[in-house]
Parts: C-alpha cells; structure tokens; sequence
C-alpha cells in the first residue's frame, strides 16, 4: 500500500506537536501492542520498531534498562540478544490500564462510593503519601484529609494497590450509599471539590483537536501504510491513556453537560478501528521473540472498543 502524503504530514505533525519520553512510550507500546502477543520480544527488534518515533538506540537502551530496575520488565539473555517480557506484576498493572482503555463504558451509577481511610495509624508517612499517588491514579479524589473517594472504583485495581504497599491491614476501606436526601446539585459540589475537571477537559479537548483531522483525513483516503498505522496507533493510545489515567470516570450523574470524555472515547474507538489492522501488520513484520516470529494476537485483543472489525472504514466526528 502506498504512503498518502496527507497522512503521512499529519503522522509527522502529531509526532512534532507530542513530547515523547522514552521510558513511557514503551510502557504503551508493551501496554497496546506486545502484551497481546505474549509479552517479550528481541530488544533489537523493539528498537527497530520504536525508531519512526525518533529515539535512538542509547535512549531505547536506557529505558529498558530503567523499565527493569522499575520491575516493569525482565530480561532474559540467550546468545548475544536479550529478550525483554513484561514482569508478573507489570502484567497486573496493564491489565487494570487495559479495562480503564479498551473496556465498554461503565454501568450505570448504584449511588455508592469507596472511601479510603488511609491514616488509621499503621502506615508510616512516605507509605501513605506513596498510596495515595496510587490511588489517585486511579481516580481517586480527595474527600477529606486522609480520605479518598470513587463512585465507580476498580476494585481489583484497588486491591492490588493496597498489596504492593502492605496496607491491607492498615487502613479502612468502606462502601457509602448516598442518602435519599441528596440531590445532584450536592454531588456535583462535591465533584467539584474533589477533582479538577476544568483540567480535565481542557486536555480532552486539545486530544479531540489533535485526532479528529486524522479520522477525516481516513475517511477520504482509507488505511494508512502500516507503519505509519503503527505510528499513529501508538500515539493515540499514548496521548488518550495520559488523559484517561488521570480521569476518574465519574457518572454522568455528575458531570458537566455535554463531557467531552464521551466523544474522546469515541473518537479513539473509531480511530483505533482503522488503523489497527495495518498497524498489527507492521508489528507482526518487525517484532521478533525467542522462539522467531511474532505470534498471532490472543482472543482478548479483538475485544477492545466493543469488538475491532476487519478492515472497518473511518467515520467522521
């Protein structure tokens, strides 16, 4: 397939418009594309596939290396390659990202939230500020000293984070009903209170600024050249999961009118629609592992978005 040239200048405006760090860069990429295929791949290979994105190979280098020491991956040396795997753990925390990213959108709001007592006298100050860093990313807000509130918390997510900092034992973790009594006015006040949706939005609305002339462009001239499939495929899924880590997919219930995370979401599923398959293509002819060739995707992955379609066209937001 050939290179569109409109396509191509936008891949280049995005990558000229993104600050890109190392290190996080391929967290998405092992995130969005190497973990459905298994995990752990040639570290040439991965420098191959990273170099469109302009990191050399000392910056690949030392971020793989820091990526280790962070418990993030794992090496493994047979003859003069390394391979690199994800980590058990990493696993974990890609897969509570992978249902924040990829998953459906939430049910509708049961008017319960999760309280996070973290200051009941068995955390030592630098574990408790370190857990509640966590917790913030994952949506987390801050009710009251100490205290940190979801109305639709990851559960699992939460769990896992309470076991990484030994504070299973060491704090309280209730479930709260709201009362008949409180309106939609309260909660939005207390929405309001706890997390900074101005920024939020702001962000969502740059990301629908950036990606929407993309999805016209392929609406008009169809799939990409694969690696500049790739290319855009990482980019977009790097600038969305920053913006949506940081979300704490709140309810409708007590949004703002009219929340541009809705058609974020959207924007991106139908997106990630088109480019996929070129983009898979391109992995499949530059990754390689221990035992040769990239294999073939598991099931799960066909699932993101509510199910990828082959070969689907681009719709226009």
């Amino acid at each position: 397939m050939g290179r569109s040239k409109r396509i191509e200048d936008l891949t280049r405006g995005l990558l000229d418009g993104t600050t890109l760090r190392a290190k996080s860069l391929i967290v998405t990429v092992y995130g969005d594309a190497i973990l459905p295929h298994g995990g752990s791949v040639w570290l040439g290979s991965l420098i191959n596939l990273v170099e469109p994105f302009g990191l050399g190979e000392r910056m690949v280098r030392t971020a793989v290396f820091r990526l280790t020491k962070d418990t993030w991956l794992e090496a493994t040396q047979i003859g003069r390659r390394s391979y690199y795997a994800a980590t058990d753990s990493a696993r974990l925390r890609f897969g509570a990202a992978h249902r924040r990213i990829y998953a459906a959108p939430h049910q509708p709001w049961d008017r319960e939230w999760v309280l996070v007592h973290t200051n009941c006298g068995g955390l030592e100050p630098d574990v408790r500020e370190a857990l509640r860093r966590d917790l913030t990313w994952q949506g987390f807000g801050t009710l009251a000293p100490h205290v940190l509130a979801h109305p639709a918390a990851d559960e699992d997510a939460l769990e896992m984070a309470l076991r990484e900092h030994d504070a299973l034992d060491k704090v309280v973790v209730l479930r709260a009903a709201a009362h008949r009594l409180t309106g939609p006015g309260g909660f939005k006040a207390l929405v309001r209170a706890c997390w900074d949706l101005d920024q939020l939005k702001t962000d969502y609305d740059a990301f629908l600024d950036r990606f929407r002339p993309l999805l016209r462009a392929l609406d008009a001239e169809g799939q990409p050249d694969p690696q500049d499939a790739f290319v855009l495929r990482t980019l977009l899924i790097h600038d969305y999961r920053r913006i949506l880590l940081r979300d704490p997919m709140l309810p409708d219930e007590v949004l703002p009118p009219h929340w541009p995370g809705t058609a974020a979401r959207l924007l991106c599923r139908n997106l990630y629609r088109v480019v996929q398959d070129p983009a898979e293509r391109h992995l499949m002819a530059t990754l390689e592992t221990a035992d040769g060739p990239l294999p073939a995707a598991l099931p799960y992955f066909r699932d993101r978005f509510g199910g990828l379609i082959d070969e689907v066209p681009a719709v226009a937001e």
